[in-house]
């Protein structure tokens, strides 16, 4: 039997899918996340929020290593902004940010991926455990989807620049 959602769980998981959406919508509309464009900055935000609500959802009564993942996601993500800001990088910077923000929406949906196969569909969850193989399976396809997505994306880096 799976664990119900509390009213605070169901609230950060409303908060969670905001990056989803917004970082998908960027990877469709710009080929990237963006942070200079709206959906950038609805993705960066919606971030925020969802690990800031991660901290009052616990199932162990306290911070655990969920929490500190999620911050580590942020600080990824953020880390990925201020590259395009160090000039020091030099031509490096973008395909850094670049992978910076591609790599935070990965680790977003580690955990997204995990409570989802975990609990639905409600009757009979197709995971029975977040290291199932089914679980593991859906990780390893995302990942293969960043990598070659983010392959495409220092083509396009290096394209631009070439110009």
């Amino acid at each position: 039997m799976t664990h119900p959602l509390s009213a605070l769980g169901v609230l950060h998981t409303a908060l969670s899918l905001i990056p989803l959406v917004a970082g998908a919508y960027g990877f469709v509309r710009h080929r990237a996340i963006d942070p200079a464009t709206r959906s950038g900055k609805v993705y960066l935000s919606g971030l925020v929020l969802s690990v800031l609500s991660s901290l009052t959802v616990s199932s162990t009564g306290g911070l655990n290593l969920g929490h500190a993942f999620g911050v580590i996601v942020l600080l990824i993500a953020f880390g990925g902004v201020l590259a395009t800001r160090l000039r020091w990088l030099g031509k490096l910077a973008p395909y850094l940010s670049t992978f910076a923000l591609s790599f935070s929406f990965l680790l977003s949906l580690v955990p997204g991926t995990n409570e989802t196969l975990t609990r639905l569909p409600i009757s009979h969850p197709i995971a029975a455990a977040p290291m199932a193989p089914v679980v593991l399976h859906a990780l390893l396809g995302c990942f293969v989807v960043f990598l070659v997505g983010f392959a495409a994306q220092c083509w396009r880096i290096r394209a631009g620049n070439a110009k």
